[in-house]
């Protein structure tokens, strides 16, 4: 099975953090490394140097979608933190299936919180890539 990873953070979130929030999201869904097709955020964090760090070293292609496009995607634990300072009330879950070309029937794990070390949090979606 092939997923898409829905990935948000704080700003500067550190490498670690976002790596081990993906990791105990894989493990959580029964899945690993190798089941990972690419990631997908918001636009917003395109010079976000973990999420770019990490996209780098597995060789994922990395997506990024606009706030307009990821408020349009039906999630189920939207947050209205997260539509105060991102302008969409999803980005992890949304990311996901957008990425995954694929509905809320898909999300294999909604959305995987982890606070690291460095006191940042990250939050992680897995959806299933759909065929066709």
């Amino acid at each position: 099975m092939a997923v898409m990873l829905g990935l948000g953070c704080d700003r500067d979130t550190s490498l670690s953090t976002i790596q081990a929030a993906v990791d105990q999201a894989l493990a959580s869904a029964g899945l690993d490394l190798s089941a990972v097709a690419g990631i997908a955020t918001i636009d917003k964090k395109n010079d976000e140097a973990a999420i770019l760090q990490l996209a780098a070293d597995h060789g994922w292609p990395l997506h990024f979608y606009s706030a307009e496009r990821l408020t349009q995607v039906p999630v189920p634990n939207p947050s209205e933190t997260v539509r105060k300072y991102m302008g969409t009330p999803a980005v992890a879950e949304a990311a996901a299936l957008l990425a995954a070309n694929a509905t809320m029937q898909a999300l294999l794990l909604e959305k995987h919180k982890y606070r690291g070390a460095d006191g940042k949090n990250a939050t992680v979606s897995i959806a299933s890539i759909r065929k066709g």
